[in-house]
């Protein structure tokens, strides 16, 4: 597939998403601004005290991790691919006078956009799976890390990622194969919402992930796994615990997420 072809793909499915999702009960935006944290549990782990940090956030959608960070006390940049979010990003910044600054391109492309290096570069949630190279995005992380910096990553497992959209049956290889492209109705915030929209999308094991960045000079700190999602995104799941999420016939049969800590050398 033409390299321009996935990314216009993707930008415009994005910004629709952007549009339906600041407006969802999934990302209440109205409680998120009247000063909820919007980060879980397993990131706020591994992050700890930010303060007086510089934190690189990269497809940070419309901000609110981001900002999460900002309200922390961190120095914050985030970064995506699709300009509806980013102004929306930009608009929630003005709007809580939150020190941030926001940058709208595809990530490859950062060092025509960025140049300095971060305390910390942080990442999570449905992001790695929308770039086709992981070993171009590891060097991106890598680049943007003072020495002695820390990377902050969790993601959806790749075991999931094998299953169909009903996650019923094996349908995808577990190692990066050929693009996905899928055509799906609604969002995981709004199944309901009345769009349909074509996105490409590549399956990464865990070895391509955690390879690529030991290969950019990275030192893995901590690495785990976890039977539950912090989000309630997939079909037929049940809440376990508070923003613990599981399959409802997987149970906790499978990981769902899982997360890294690294250093850069």
């Amino acid at each position: 597939m033409d390299h321009h072809d996935y990314i216009n793909k993707n930008k415009l499915a994005w910004n629709e998403r952007a549009k339906i999702h600041i407006n969802s009960v999934f990302y209440n935006q109205a409680k998120f601004l009247q000063g909820e944290n919007s980060m879980k549990e397993i990131e706020l782990s591994l992050l700890g005290d930010v303060k007086g940090k510089k934190i690189l956030h990269l497809q940070c959608h419309f901000g609110q991790d981001t900002l999460s960070l900002a309200r922390m006390g961190a120095k914050v940049t985030g970064v995506d691919l699709s300009d509806e979010a980013i102004g929306m990003a930009r608009n929630a910044a003005k709007q809580l006078q939150l020190d941030a600054n926001f940058i709208c391109c595809d990530l490859y492309n950062l060092p025509e956009h960025l140049n300095e290096q971060f305390d910390m570069v942080f990442t999570t949630y449905g992001t790695i799976g929308w770039l086709p190279d992981i070993d171009r995005w590891a060097a991106i992380v890598s680049k943007y890390l003072k020495p002695q910096g820390e990377f902050i990553f969790a993601e959806f497992h790749p075991v999931v990622w094998m299953l169909d959209n009903d996650l019923q049956q094996i349908t995808y290889r577990y190692f990066k194969d050929e693009a996905i492209i899928e055509e799906l109705e609604g969002t995981y915030a709004d199944k309901s919402a009345a769009v349909k929209l074509e996105t490409v999308s590549w399956n990464h094991s865990l070895s391509e992930v955690i390879q690529s960045l030991l290969d950019q000079n990275l030192e893995l700190l901590s690495f785990r796994e976890f039977d539950y999602s912090p989000y309630d995104v997939f079909p037929n799941s049940v809440e376990i615990a508070p923003s613990r999420f599981q399959v409802q016939h997987l149970e906790n049969k499978i990981p769902m997420v899982y997360s890294l800590k690294m250093k850069k050398r």
